[in-house]
C-alpha cells in the first residue's frame, strides 16, 4: 500500500499539477522501500545466492504496485473516452483505467527488479535506480508498439528551465537525471545494518553528499536552461500568418456525423474567416489556416462541394491544413477499403495539394491488435473506420507552400522522441490532434507538455491545434506565445517562430542516453555491486542467522 502511495504521489508532478517536489517525495520513498525490502528478503534459511533473487523478486512485487499508483493517478482520464460512447463502450472502462496502467507497471516492476538484485547499502544505490528505471521506460517507448507517456522524466520536462536539458540528453536522459536527482534525498537515511560509526564525520559525509549533488545539478539544470532560452525577441518567419482553429466538435456520434456536415464544415469554415468580423482572410493576412485531427465526419477527397466552400473562402496563395480521413481503393474502380488517419493541404482552388498519412497508430483507438480474434469477440476500436486505419509510410514529410519543411505529427505520434526532422530539412513540427475524447481532464494538458518537449528536443518550432483543446504556437525553445485554453471554442492567428541549428540531441540521438545508463551502471560497477550484492546478502543472513539463535 505504501507502495501505490508513492507511485500516486509521483504523478501529481505532472501536467497540469506540476508540483515537481511530488517526484522527490515518490523516489525518495522508493529507494527506501526497496532498501526495507533487501532487509527483509534474507532469512536464516537463505544462501546468498537464493537471497539476491528474493529480493529482485520482493522488489519487482514493490515496483508494481509503485508503477500502479504512478499510472493510475497519471492516467485516469482515459475512462472518459469510454464515456463518449457510453452505451457501446461503457463497460471496459476498467480496462482502461486499471488495465493498461497494471500492463505499464511491469516495466516498472522490471526496472525495481533489477535494482533489488544490483542493491548496494551505498549512496551509489541511487545511481542504481536512475539507471534501471532510465531503461525500463525506454523499454516502455518502444516494445508492443510503444506508450512512452508520462516517463518519469516528465516531471523536470514539464518545467521550462530544466526541461531544457532535453536539446541534449532527450526524454529519456531526462528521465536518468530526473531519477537521480530526486532520489538523492533517499541517502540521507542509510538502510539498517550500514557499517560505520554513526557519529564520524565520513558518516555523515556520505550522507550528505548525495543530496548535495543532487542539489548542485539541480540548480545547473536551471541555470542552463536560463542561459539558453534568450530573453530578446524571438525570429519569425517572414510572410506567414497562422490562423488555429479551435472549434470544440463533440465526438459523440450523435453530433459527428454523416447527417451533421454541412453544419460542422459551416462551424469551420465560419471560425476560420474571423467568426463574423467582416474582414476577409486576404485583409487579415492570414497566409495558412490549421484545423485539427479528423475535422470533417467524410472522406474529404470524395467531396468536390466541400473542397469548393474551402477553396472560396481562402485567398489567392493561402492555404488549408486539415485532419482528415482518407481513403484507399485495393481495386481499380472500387470503393475505398482501406482507410488512413491523414493530414492533408487544400489549396485556393479547392485541391488537394499534399497529403500525410499517419504511421504511429493508436492500439484499440484507431486499429485493432489480433483484429481476427477480437472481432469475433465483438469487439472494435474506438473510430468508426471499418477495420479501423492503417498505418503510412514512416518518416513521411508534408509540403506545405508557404512554410518551411514541416515534419507533420497526428495526435498520439507527438509523444514519440527521437523522429527525424522532414527529409526535405528543418523547419516546423506540425501537431494536429483530437483530444476531445477526454473532456476537461489533465489528459490534453500532458498531451501538450510532452508535445512541447519535442519543440525543445529538436530545437524547431510547434505548431499544435486540437479539436478542443489546447491549441499552441510554441518557439523553438518551448515558449508558448499564442494559446487557446482547452475548452475554448475559437480561433487564434500567429506568426510562426524561426527553427534554431539543430540541437545535440537532434544531431545525436539517444547517444547522451546511453551514456548517462554507462554512467549509471559503471558507477553501480566501481563500488562493487556485483562482490557487494552476495556480501550484504551473506551479511543479512548470518543477521538472521544470530537472531535466531
Amino acid at each position: 500500500m505504501t507502495a501505490l502511495i508513492a507511485g500516486a504521489i509521483g504523478a501529481l508532478s505532472l501536467a497540469p499539477v506540476d508540483f515537481l517536489p511530488a517526484m522527490f517525495v515518490a523516489l525518495t520513498m522508493a529507494v527506501w522501500l526497496i532498501d526495507a525490502v533487501v532487509r527483509d528478503s534474507a532469512t536464516s534459511e537463505d544462501s546468498p545466492v537464493r537471497c539476491i533473487g528474493l529480493r529482485a523478486r520482493a522488489a519487482a512485487a514493490l515496483g508494481w504496485w509503485f508503477g500502479f499508483g504512478y499510472f493510475v493517478a497519471g492516467l485516469w482520464w482515459l475512462g472518459a473516452a469510454f464515456l463518449v460512447e457510453a452505451e457501446e463502450f461503457a463497460w471496459a472502462l476498467p480496462l482502461g483505467v486499471l488495465g493498461l496502467p497494471a500492463g505499464l507497471a511491469l516495466f516498472t516492476a522490471s526496472g525495481f527488479g533489477l535494482a533489488g538484485a544490483l542493491w548496494s547499502r551505498g549512496a551509489v544505490r541511487i545511481l542504481t535506480l536512475a539507471g534501471v528505471l532510465g531503461a525500463s521506460e525506454y523499454l516502455r517507448g518502444v516494445l508492443l508498439s510503444g506508450f512512452p507517456w508520462n516517463t518519469f522524466g516528465m516531471a523536470f520536462g514539464g518545467h521550462l528551465l530544466t526541461a531544457q536539458a532535453a536539446s541534449i540528453v532527450g526524454m529519456y536522459g531526462l528521465t536518468v537525471l530526473t531519477v537521480a536527482i530526486c532520489a538523492a534525498p533517499a541517502a540521507l537515511a542509510s538502510p539498517a545494518g550500514e557499517m560505520g560509526d554513526s557519529l564520524s564525520d565520513r558518516f555523515w559525509l556520505r550522507r550528505l553528499a548525495p543530496p548535495g549533488v543532487a542539489a548542485i545539478g539541480l540548480v545547473a539544470l536551471v541555470v542552463y536552461g536560463y542561459g539558453r532560452i534568450p530573453h530578446g525577441p524571438e525570429v519569425a518567419e517572414p510572410g506567414v500568418r497562422l490562423r488555429l482553429v479551435q472549434p470544440g466538435v463533440s465526438q459523440d456520434t450523435t453530433v459527428f456525423n454523416w447527417d451533421n456536415r454541412e453544419k460542422i464544415l459551416n462551424q469551420y469554415i465560419r471560425l476560420s474567416e474571423g467568426d463574423g468580423e467582416g474582414a476577409s482572410l486576404a485583409q487579415q493576412n492570414v497566409t495558412h489556416v490549421i484545423w485539427p485531427e479528423s475535422a470533417l465526419p467524410f472522406l474529404l477527397a470524395d467531396h468536390p462541394e466541400a473542397r469548393a466552400a474551402i477553396g472560396d473562402m481562402l485567398p489567392p496563395g493561402a492555404v488549408l491544413v486539415t485532419g482528415a480521413a482518407r481513403g484507399e481503393a485495393l481495386t481499380p474502380g472500387g470503393r475505398p477499403n482501406r482507410f488512413y488517419n491523414s493530414m492533408q493541404v487544400v489549396d485556393h482552388e479547392g485541391k488537394i495539394t499534399g497529403v500525410y498519412d499517419k504511421s504511429h497508430l493508436v492500439p484499440f483507438g484507431e486499429y485493432l491488435p489480433l483484429s481476427g480474434v477480437l472481432d469475433s469477440l465483438g469487439l472494435r476500436q474506438f473510430v468508426h473506420i471499418p477495420g479501423g486505419f492503417a498505418p503510412g509510410a514512416p518518416g513521411g514529410g508534408l509540403d506545405v507552400p508557404g512554410l518551411p519543411p514541416v515534419t507533420p505529427l497526428i495526435c498520439y505520434e507527438a509523444i514519440f522522441p527521437g523522429f527525424g526532422p522532414a527529409r526535405t530539412g528543418r523547419g516546423v513540427i506540425l501537431n494536429v490532434t483530437n483530444d476531445g475524447w477526454f473532456g476537461q481532464t489533465p489528459g490534453p494538458w500532458q498531451h501538450l507538455a510532452q508535445a512541447r518537449l519535442r519543440a525543445i528536443e529538436q530545437g524547431l518550432p510547434l505548431v499544435r491545434v486540437a479539436n478542443t483543446g489546447i491549441s499552441a504556437v510554441v518557439d523553438s525553445w518551448g515558449r508558448t506565445n499564442t494559446f487557446l485554453p482547452l475548452g475554448k471554442i475559437g480561433y487564434a492567428d500567429s506568426a510562426l517562430p524561426s527553427a534554431l541549428a539543430p540541437t545535440a540531441y537532434a544531431k545525436s540521438g539517444d547517444l547522451f542516453f546511453v551514456l548517462l545508463l554507462i554512467f549509471c551502471f559503471g558507477c553501480s560497477a566501481l563500488a562493487g555491486w556485483r562482490r557487494d550484492a552476495a556480501t550484504d546478502c551473506r551479511q543479512l543472513v548470518d543477521h538472521a542467522n544470530g537472531d535466531s539463535q
